[in-house]
């Protein structure tokens, strides 16, 4: 098997994964495309990318995120504020819980396991 990549990310074109049931104000809408899925489903990677909007969000899997472009804020149930924009990294732990603000079109390269 070849070694899945992508030369540039940027360029990659996203298929619309929609609005989701998880929305809490505004109309955030998905998109995103698998890189890699192991075939025993424990781990993947790919990009995502979500437009403004207030979801809640909960994370079945660790989740590591590169944000490659846009702004918002993530808010742990437990008040933690993580703000996030180009450059930043995050690991979400499996159980991380609470909500996605997003002001201005976030995308992310990410990696579940």
């Amino acid at each position: 098997m070849p070694t899945p990549h992508w030369p540039k990310a940027t360029t990659v074109p996203l298929d619309d994964w929609g609005a989701g049931a998880n929305t809490i104000s505004g109309s955030p809408r998905a998109s995103g495309r698998i890189l890699f899925k192991h075939e025993d489903g424990s781990s993947e990677c790919g990009l995502w990318s979500c437009t403004p909007g207030t979801r809640s969000v909960a994370f079945q899997a660790d989740e590591f995120c590169h944000f490659l472009s846009g702004r918002g804020i993530y808010v742990h149930e437990d008040g933690e504020r993580i703000p996030v924009e180009a450059g930043t990294l995050v690991f979400f732990p499996a159980g991380w819980t609470g909500t996605s603000e997003i002001t201005e079109t976030l995308t992310k390269a990410f990696m579940c396991r």
